[in-house]
C-alpha cells in the first residue's frame, strides 16, 4: 500500500507544480508539463514528445515519465515510443496521456515451415528480416542482402567474377562428403541447386521481389523439414498484391566497378635488372635472348572499368477483388576482367484471391528466369602475373599493324615454324578473348497453394501445395580456331553440352488452431512427395572438324524421390509457457530399402518471463524469453552419385578408354564401387537461447548457445584389396561435433517523429571438431584433401580426428637467426635426417573463422536516409599460393623455351634458387585471413510532394567494398575457396552506384 501511495504522490506532485507555474507563461507560448504512462499504469521512460509540424522542438520523458516543453498556444503534441501506438494530444499547461500497446508489433507473424507463428510465440532459433529497399547498394543476388545480418549465418561472397556464386553456411559444416548448403525454400518450394548455369539457387529469385527472409537455425525449427535440413533452412517469401487500388513501382540502379588493387609484379625494367643479378654466363645469354623491348603491364591489359545495371518494374494491387502482383526485371553484371558477364531476366506473377467468404485462400506464384553466363578463363589472372613484361601484346607486321596470321594476333611463345610451345605460359589477353565459354539457362518455378477453412468449424483448415522447378541449360566451350590455345591443345576440341533438371512437389497438411481460455493449441500433420530428375548430355568434337565426334558422353539420366510424413504440435499456456513438438519420417530412394527411412523428431520449450507477475511491473525489461530446443535432422544429399548403394557400370566415352576394332572402337563397361549399407547422416542439435528487450525495446536482441553432433558421417574410406571395385568407398563411419555462441543486438539511440537511428551488431563464435573417421582412428592420418600447390603430394589439408575440417597439414619452415625464412630448409620434425612426408604436421588452423560478425546502421532524418553495412571475421587462415609461386627469383623455365615475370615478393625473400617440392607446402605461406570490411555506405533522399501526385521518388547513391582492414598479403582474405588456397582469384571491385525508385 505504501508503494502505491508513493506512486500516486509522484504522479500528482508534477501536476500541482505544473498548475502553479502555468499562471506566469508568456501569452504567445505555454509551458506544457506532462506525464506519460502505459495501459498498466507504469511510467514510460524515454518517450518522444515533439511539437507537431516542428520536429526540432521536442523532448523525452524522464525516469518518472514526466516532461516539460514550451510550445505555441493551440499546438498539438505528438508522443511516440517503441512498442506503442503513436498518439496526439492538444497542448495544455498540464497533460496526462496513456499510450496503448501496438498490437500489430506484438503479433508480428513469422513464416516457418508449413505455417506461421507470432514472433512472440517462437520457440526455436529463428531469425526473420525484412528485405528493405533502403540501406543497401547494388544487389545482384539475394545472398548479398543476408551478409552480416544474421548471427550464425556465414556468407562468403562470390569473387569479382559475375558468374560466380556465394558459399552459405549456417552454424558451420555438418558433413564432410555430403552437401553443407542450407535448404532454400522459396514460397513453399524447396529449390534445388544442382545443374549447370545457375548453381546458386538463390539466383532464381529477383531480389526486388523479396518481401522477407526467415532463417531456421536449430533443429527444433528445422526438423519439420527433416531431410536436407541438417544445414539449416532459408525461407524466402516474395511480395504479393496488396491494397485496394493498382500501383506501379519502378526501381533501377547503375553501377561503375573498379578494381581496388592488383598484385605487385615487376615492370620490364625491374625484370631486366633482376635477371642480370640472378643469372650468369650461358644462362644469362639465353634468358636475355627471350626478352623483348616492350614494357607491358599485363594486369592493365586484362582488367577494365566495368558497368552493371539493374532494372525492375512491378504492378500490384487489387483489381475486381483479385489481389495480384506482376514484375519484370533485368540485370546486366559486367566483370572487371575484359571477358566475363552475367545477364539475367526475371518475370513473376502472383495471384492471391479468396472465395467463399474468405474461407478458401488461393495463392498462385509463377516465376520465369533467363540467364546468360559468359565465363572468363580465370587462368588469365595467374598468367597476367607471370607473363613476360618485355614482350608486346600482339604480333605485328612491318608496318606496325597486328599480324592476325599468328595465334590470331596475340603474342605467344611459338617456334620458328609457328608451332606452339606446349610448355609455355599463355598470353593472358588471348586466354580471355580467344576462349568461348557461354551457356544459356531457362528456368521456371511456381506453385499453386490452396488453403481452406472448414465452414462452421473455422479452426480447422486444409492446405494443398503443388509446386515445380524446371530448368534447361545449353552451352558451348571452345578455343577459337587459329588461337594459341588451339595450337597447344592435343587434340583441340569443341564442347557442346546440355543439362535438364526438374523438381516437382506435392504437399498436403491439415492444421487445427484453437484458443481454449488461457490455452492455445496448434496441431499440424501432413504428407510430402518430391521427385528430382536430371538429364545431362555432352558431345566433344574435334575443333578443326566440328562435324566429327571426339567424345560423346552417354546421356546421363538420374533421379531420386523423397516421401515424408510430418507433424507438429504447438501448445501454450497464457502466452507464458510455450511447447513445440515435431516429427518427420523421411524416405529417400538414394538408400537401399533397409536404410531408406529416417525418423527426425524435435522438441522445444519457451518461457515468456516478461508475462510473469514478477516482471510485469518492471520498467526495465520490456521483454524476456528463455528458449530450450532439441532435435534431429537428416542428410541425404550426398553429391552426384544418386545411387551409391547400387552395383553399376560406367560406359566408356572416349577413344582412349575404348577397344580398337577395325575402323572403329568397341565400347567397354567398368564396374563402380558401391556400398549397400549406406544410410542417412543424422545431426542432433541442442540449443538454449534468451530473447530480451530493455528500456521499452530501445535495446533488444538475443543470445543462443548450441551444440551439434553429426553421427553416421559419410566418409570415403580405404577398402581392402579385392573387396570392392575401387580403393575407396563411401561409408557411414564418422562423427563430428559443432558448438557455438551467437548474439544479436539492436539499438535505437534516437526515436523521434522525423528522426530515427538504429544500430545492429551480431556475432558468432564457432568451433567444429571431427571426433571419428574410421573404426580405428589410432593409426589413421586422416582424409587428404585441399588443393595442389604444384609438384607432387597434391594436398594441403586433412580431415583428421580432433581437428576442424580442412585443417592445414604442412611442413614447418626453418628461419635464420634474423627471423628470415631459409629457402628449401624445413624442420626435420621426426629427426631422421631427411625431409619426408612424416615431417608434415597438423597446424591446427583452417579456413573456417572462429568468430565472425556483422555491423549495420541506419539513420533517417525527415526525407533523408543514411546507412552502412559491414562484416568481418577472426581466426581463419588462407594458404597463399600466389606468394609461393613468386617466392624465388630463379626459374628453369628458360630451359623449356620461355621465361616468366616475377612478383616483387622475391625482393622480400631474397631467394634465387629453384623451389623444392616440399618448400611449396611450407607453413610460411599460411597467413592470418582475419579482416574487417566496410561493405557499403549509402545515402538517399525521398521526394514525396509533387502537386496532386501521391507517389514518391527516392534517389540514392552508394559505395560498395569501401575498404578492408587485414594483415593478409593477398588480394582478398575472404575470397578463398572452400579448401582455403588463394590462387587465381578475380578481385572483388569497388562499386559506385546510383539508385532510382519511383512509386506511382
Amino acid at each position: 500500500m505504501k508503494q502505491v501511495n508513493l506512486r500516486i504522490y509522484r504522479m500528482i506532485l508534477p501536476l500541482l507544480v505544473g498548475l502553479f507555474l502555468s499562471v506566469g507563461v508568456y501569452a504567445q507560448n505555454i509551458t506544457v508539463r506532462g506525464h506519460i504512462k502505459d495501459a498498466t499504469g507504469l511510467e514510460v521512460i524515454g518517450a518522444n514528445v515533439v511539437e507537431k509540424g516542428n520536429s526540432a522542438n521536442g523532448t523525452i520523458t524522464d525516469l518518472d515519465g514526466n516532461f516539460t516543453l514550451s510550445v505555441p498556444k493551440g499546438a498539438t503534441l505528438v508522443v511516440s515510443f517503441i512498442g506503442y501506438k503513436t498518439a496526439e494530444i492538444a497542448a495544455a499547461p498540464t497533460v496526462m496521456l496513456t499510450l496503448q500497446d501496438d498490437s500489430e508489433l506484438l503479433s508480428e507473424v513469422v513464416v516457418i515451415g508449413y505455417g506461421s507463428v507470432k514472433k512472440n510465440d517462437l520457440t526455436g532459433s529463428v531469425t526473420a528480416i525484412k528485405a528493405e529497399e533502403i540501406n543497401r547498394g547494388a544487389i545482384t543476388s539475394p545472398d548479398q542482402m543476408l551478409q552480416g545480418k544474421v548471427p550464425g549465418l556465414l556468407v562468403t561472397p562470390a569473387s569479382g567474377d559475375p558468374t560466380g556464386s556465394a558459399t552459405i553456411r549456417i552454424r558451420g559444416a555438418a558433413s564432410l562428403t555430403a552437401s553443407n548448403d542450407p535448404l532454400i525454400v522459396i514460397d513453399g518450394i524447396p529449390v534445388a541447386g544442382n545443374g549447370a548455369g545457375m548453381a546458386n539457387p538463390l539466383s532464381t529469385v529477383n531480389p526486388n521481389d523479396i518481401e522477407s527472409y526467415t532463417v531456421l537455425k536449430d533443429a527444433s525449427a528445422t526438423a519439420i523439414y527433416g531431410s536436407r535440413a541438417s544445414n539449416g533452412v532459408i525461407m524466402i517469401t516474395t511480395k504479393k498484391g496488396k491494397g485496394d487500388k493498382v500501383q506501379v513501382s519502378y526501381n533501377s540502379s547503375y553501377s561503375i566497378k573498379q578494381n581496388t588493387s592488383t598484385l605487385d609484379v615487376m615492370n620490364a625494367d625491374q625484370y631486366r635488372e633482376i635477371v642480370e643479378r640472378v643469372y650468369t654466363g650461358e644462362q644469362l645469354t639465353l634468358v636475355k635472348s627471350m626478352m623483348g623491348n616492350a614494357n607491358t603491364d599485363w594486369q592493365d591489359q586484362i582488367y577494365r572499368t566495368a558497368f552493371s545495371t539493374d532494372q525492375n518494374i512491378s504492378v500490384y494491387g487489387n483489381k475486381g477483388g483479385l489481389p495480384f502482383r506482376a514484375s519484370l526485371g533485368y540485370n546486366y553484371n559486367e566483370g572487371t576482367l575484359k571477358v566475363g558477364d552475367n545477364q539475367r531476366a526475371n518475370a513473376s506473377i502472383s495471384l492471391s484471391p479468396k472465395f467463399f467468404q474468405d474461407h478458401l485462400s488461393v495463392n498462385v506464384n509463377v516465376k520465369g528466369i533467363y540467364n546468360r553466363a559468359n565465363y572468363p578463363d580465370n587462368g588469365a589472372i595467374g598468367s597476367a602475373i607471370s607473363f613476360n613484361p618485355t614482350v608486346p601484346v600482339y604480333f605485328t607486321n612491318a608496318d606496325g599493324s597486328i599480324d592476325r596470321t599468328q595465334c590470331n594476333g596475340y603474342w605467344n611463345w611459338v617456334y620458328a615454324d609457328g608451332a606452339a610451345n606446349t610448355n609455355s605460359s599463355i598470353n593472358p589477353l588471348s586466354l580471355l578473348e580467344d576462349v568461348y565459354n557461354v551457356n544459356n539457362t531457362w528456368r521456371s518455378m511456381g506453385n499453386l497453394q490452396l488453403d481452406y477453412k472448414i465452414h462452421g468449424f473455422e479452426d480447422l483448415r486444409f492446405n494443398l501445395n503443388l509446386g515445380y522447378d524446371f530448368s534447361h541449360t545449353a552451352g558451348d566451350k571452345y578455343n577459337e580456331l587459329g588461337s594459341f590455345m588451339a595450337k597447344k591443345a592435343s587434340p583441340d576440341t569443341y564442347e557442346d553440352y546440355s543439362n535438364q533438371n526438374s523438381n516437382t512437389l506435392l504437399e498436403f497438411y491439415t492444421n487445427y488452431n484453437k484458443e481454449f481460455g488461457i490455452h492455445h493449441l496448434d496441431v499440424m500433420g501432413g504428407y510430402s512427395w518430391q521427385h528430382y530428375y536430371e538429364k545431362f548430355n555432352k558431345i566433344i568434337y574435334y575443333n578443326d572438324n566440328r562435324s566429327e565426334v571426339y567424345n560423346h558422353t552417354p546421356t546421363n539420366r538420374k533421379e531420386y524421390y523423397l516421401v515424408s510424413f510430418f507433424g507438429r504440435v504447438n501448445y501454450s499456456i497464457d502466452s507464458k509457457y510455450l511447447f513445440t513438438f515435431s516429427l518427420r519420417d523421411d524416405a529417400s530412394s538414394r538408400f537401399a530399402k533397409d536404410n531408406r527411412w529416417g525418423l527426425f523428431p524435435s522438441a522445444a520449450f519457451a518461457w515468456n518471463m516478461a508475462e510473469e507477475n514478477f516482471l510485469k511491473d518492471n520498467s526495465f525489461f520490456s521483454s524476456m524469453k528463455l528458449r530450450l530446443g532439441w532435435g534431429q535432422t537428416g542428410q541425404q544429399d550426398i553429391g552426384d552419385n544418386f545411387y551409391p548403394y547400387q552395383a553399376k557400370y560406367t560406359e566408356s566415352s572416349s577413344p582412349t578408354t575404348m577397344i580398337p576394332w577395325g575402323d572403329g572402337y568397341i565400347t567397354t563397361l567398368a564396374p563402380n564401387a558401391y556400398n549397400r549399407n549406406i544410410k542417412w547422416e543424422t545431426t542432433e542439435t541442442f540449443n538454449v537461447g534468451l530473447d530480451f528487450g530493455i528500456f521499452g525495446g530501445r535495446i533488444n536482441g538475443n543470445v543462443d548457445a548450441y551444440y551439434r553432433k553429426t553421427s553416421d558421417l559419410l566418409n570415403n574410406i580405404t577398402t581392402p584389396m579385392g573387396n570392392n571395385f575401387s580403393n575407396t568407398v563411401i561409408s557411414n563411419v564418422g562423427n563430428m561435433k559443432n558448438m557455438g555462441v551467437e548474439f544479436n543486438l539492436n539499438f535505437i539511440p534516437i526515436e523521434k517523429q522525423d528522426m530515427r537511428w538504429t544500430i545492429n551488431v551480431n556475432g558468432t563464435y564457432q568451433k567444429t571438431e571431427i571426433t571419428k573417421l574410421t573404426n580405428d582412428d589410432s593409426t589413421y592420418l586422416g582424409v587428404q584433401t585441399g588443393a595442389n600447390m604444384g609438384g607432387t603430394g597434391g594436398y594441403t589439408s586433412l580431415h583428421r580426428v580432433g581437428y576442424a575440417p580442412y585443417t592445414y597439414y604442412l611442413y614447418q619452415q626453418a628461419y635464420d637467426e634474423n627471423g628470415k625464412a631459409i629457402q628449401n630448409v624445413l624442420v626435420d620434425r621426426d629427426g631422421d635426417g631427411s625431409i619426408t612426408e612424416a615431417d608434415r604436421y597438423v597446424t591446427g588452423k583452417s579456413i573456417t573463422p572462429k568468430f565472425f560478425f556483422g555491423l549495420s546502421s541506419q539513420f533517417t532524418y525527415k526525407k533523408w536516409d543514411f546507412g552502412f553495412n559491414a562484416h568481418g571475421s577472426f581466426g581463419g587462415y588462407a594458404l597463399n599460393r600466389i606468394a609461393m609461386n613468386n617466392s624465388s627469383a630463379f626459374s628453369d623455365d628458360y630451359t623449356k623455351g620461355y621465361i616468366n615475370n616475377l612478383s616483387t615478393n622475391v625482393l622480400k625473400t631474397g631467394w634465387t634458387r629453384a623451389i623444392s617440392n616440399e618448400q611449396k607446402y611450407s607453413d610460411m605461406f599460411l597467413e592470418n585471413a582475419s579482416f574487417f570490411r566496410m561493405d557499403d555506405i549509402n545515402v538517399g533522399y525521398t521526394f514525396d510532394k509533387f502537386a496532386h501526385w501521391k507517389g514518391n521518388i527516392r534517389v540514392g547513391a552508394s559505395v560498395q567494398n569501401v575498404f578492408t582492414i587485414t594483415k593478409y598479403s593477398g588480394l582478398d582474405p575472404e575470397l578463398t575457396a572452400t579448401d582455403g588456397v588463394d590462387n587465381n582469384i578475380v578481385p572483388r571491385p569497388r562499386l559506385y552506384t546510383v539508385r532510382l525508385s519511383i512509386n506511382f
